[in-house]
């Protein structure tokens, strides 16, 4: 297998246009490769600077997770440090977990961050839904998303290798109309989202959350979510 390691966006629309493979860190698609087969070409983004940035509002798709820090919000600086062990956050990628994974760790943290994703082809580079880029599996260049006012995010202790932990993710931004609270909760593998004005006070977020598509989740995954936003409108009281 040849892999290329392309310095330029037009190498990169080269690699695709030529089929190259795309892979991360390889964490997810080495067994495959095992299993049915090498390509002929693969292709690393992790010498292309657009892919590698890091920065207040924007993450590069070959970012590893352990380099993930204190220049991004909270909610996805969390969201990366609960990803697997030590071993597996120093060779996995943003694009791997958010394109090829099937629980997407870092989506709901986007999701609430209401980021935007940046895809590669061979046309050329264009800004989509980051949702659609998750169904179809595209080429993710990067992400950017508008600097939030406060975010967190709550990860449920669970047992290697039992069901996926319960995962709750929010952030609150500045809008024309006052702030509004973002929620993504990940509950198994379905991910549920809402969006609430939050300029009234915890009660009246709170209910309105029991009456956005979150209503659907079980009774204990209700609770947490409230608990957590609760704790998030109160930072935001800080600020």
């Amino acid at each position: 297998m040849l892999l290329r390691l392309p310095t330029s966006l037009s190498e990169a629309r080269e690699c695709v246009a030529e089929g190259a493979v795309p892979i991360g860190g390889a964490t997810l698609v080495w067994a495959t490769f095992q299993r049915d087969g090498f390509p002929e070409q693969a292709v690393s983004l992790r010498h292309l600077p657009e892919a590698t940035a890091i920065e207040p509002d924007a993450l590069g798709s070959a970012v590893r997770l352990h380099q993930i820090d204190d220049r991004v919000p909270e909610v996805l600086r969390a969201a990366a440090a609960t990803v697997g062990t030590g071993a597996v956050r120093r060779t996995a990628t943003v694009g791997g977990n958010l394109v090829g994974s099937t629980l997407r760790c870092l989506l709901p943290a986007a999701l609430v961050l209401d980021a935007r994703a940046t895809l590669l082809e061979q046309a050329g580079v264009y800004e989509t839904d980051l949702a659609e880029v998750v169904e179809k599996r595209q080429l993710l260049l990067s992400i950017r998303w508008r600097v939030p006012l406060v975010s967190g995010y709550h990860k449920a202790p669970a047992a290697a290798g039992g069901p996926p932990p319960l995962v709750v993710a929010s952030a609150v931004h500045a809008e024309g109309g006052g702030p509004h609270l973002r929620v993504a909760v990940r509950d198994g593998y379905d991910v549920l989202r809402a969006t609430v004005p939050c300029g009234t006070g915890a009660d009246a977020v709170l209910d309105a959350l029991e009456h956005s598509d979150l209503a659907a989740l079980p009774a204990g995954a209700r609770d947490a979510v409230r608990a957590h936003v609760s704790d998030v409108l109160a930072r935001v009281g800080d600020r």
